[in-house]
């Protein structure tokens, strides 16, 4: 691009009738042409922990094309194990909780995404698994796996310290932990006994059990979803190679068996993680390996067959699966599956279609096996 004007004639005559106003949009049109000077391709940041590696690391993702880097802030937190992560609405404070050191880590955020400890760990239960954090901020929500239990923490605004203010017992082995978008209902995923999943209603740090809790769901249950609007849950069970499906009553939150439930798909076994993407429309399920190893099931949003699951054209894909974690992007443009083998794979996927594709450079070696991510903006 030349913007050398006075080397033209014909421009040279157009300048003397340039207005202030005028050239103000030139120098628009030169900034946008030439972008912020920091990066052609601006990016926002994921953490991941990494249990058997003691620690959480800052990853970059490319917002044009999906594509994930590494970002040398790495925090390590010794003798800890973290898995789950939860972030603090104000984006000031990042958690993680520690499955071997039985704490739960505080970190602080800064401006440009790096992460600091802050102050020592806090006392949990045995083995920490999943964490949430409430809308509000106030409280953090830890699955304590050995100790069968939950452990509630106050939040304080100022200084990310927790403080344990209740434990809730009785939870045989309690897994993934999953607030709804609204924060009035609480899922928990109990897989060693009886494939359950336990709801509660939820309000300021106190949960209150749902009439029927716990809720059935099918063998080798390893993960569950919910979609945007709540009004369905999906569980991943591997044992099965099925996906249970429930309607979520308001307002009470209980779970009742989607006609048709579970669901299975053509090919592929063991399906683990799974996810609805952010419309709504379409169910992603991911099993190990990479043959037909990401089923995608679309929606009905119809009242008569509402939550019920139908395969999209395709599926299942023999694309790099894993049975780490599956997380839509928040803003609905790809979505990331955590692998055992010490990577995450990365994948486009098309709003109309449902159809899955691979981002350029995937799967992304991550070093050590992934425990969970967090994607922030």
């Amino acid at each position: 691009m030349d913007f050398r004007l006075g080397s033209q004639a014909p421009i040279a005559k157009l300048t003397r009738r340039w207005t202030l106003a005028g050239l103000a949009a030139a120098l628009i049109i030169l900034c946008s042409s030439c972008g912020s000077g920091s990066s052609s391709h601006p990016s926002h940041n994921a953490y991941i922990s990494f249990p058997s590696s003691d620690t959480i690391a800052l990853f970059h993702i490319d917002d044009s094309s999906g594509a994930l880097s590494s970002v040398s802030n790495s925090v390590p937190v010794t003798h800890t194990g973290p898995k789950g992560l939860a972030l603090h609405p104000s984006g000031k404070f990042l958690f993680a909780a520690n499955s071997t050191g039985n704490s739960v880590s505080t970190f602080s955020v800064g401006s440009d995404g790096s992460l600091s400890q802050s102050g020592t760990p806090t006392p949990a239960g045995v083995s920490p698994f999943g964490a949430v954090i409430d809308h509000s901020g106030a409280f953090l929500l830890v699955t304590n796996n050995v100790s069968n239990s939950i452990s509630i923490f106050s939040v304080d605004s100022g200084s990310g310290a927790l403080t344990l203010t209740n434990t809730v017992t009785g939870l045989p082995n309690p897994t993934e932990i999953l607030m709804t978008p609204s924060g009035n209902f609480v899922y928990v995923l109990t897989p060693s006994t009886n494939n359950t999943i336990w709801g509660f209603t939820y309000s300021s740090g106190t949960l209150t059990p749902i009439s029927g809790s716990p809720f059935q769901a099918g063998r080798g249950t390893t993960g569950i979803a919910v979609d945007p609007g709540e009004q369905f849950l999906y569980a991943a069970n591997s044992t099965d190679n099925t996906v249970s499906a429930f309607t979520i009553a308001k307002p009470t939150g209980e779970l009742a068996p989607i006609v048709g439930s579970p669901y299975s798909s053509t090919a592929g076994t063991a399906p683990s993680t799974l996810a609805v993407d952010t419309t709504g429309k379409f169910l992603y399920v991911a099993t190990p390996g990479s043959s037909s190893s990401i089923w995608v099931f679309s929606i009905s949003s119809v009242p008569a067959s509402a939550g019920e699951l139908t395969p999209v054209t395709g599926s299942p894909f023999s694309l790099t699966g894993g049975s780490s974690f599956l997380l839509m992007e928040p803003r609905g443009k790809f979505f990331y599956i955590g692998s055992t083998a010490a990577s995450i794979a990365g994948y486009t996927y098309d709003t109309n279609t449902g159809k899955p594709a691979a981002i350029s450079g995937s799967p992304f070696a991550t070093g050590s096996r992934p425990g969970a991510v967090l994607i922030t903006h």
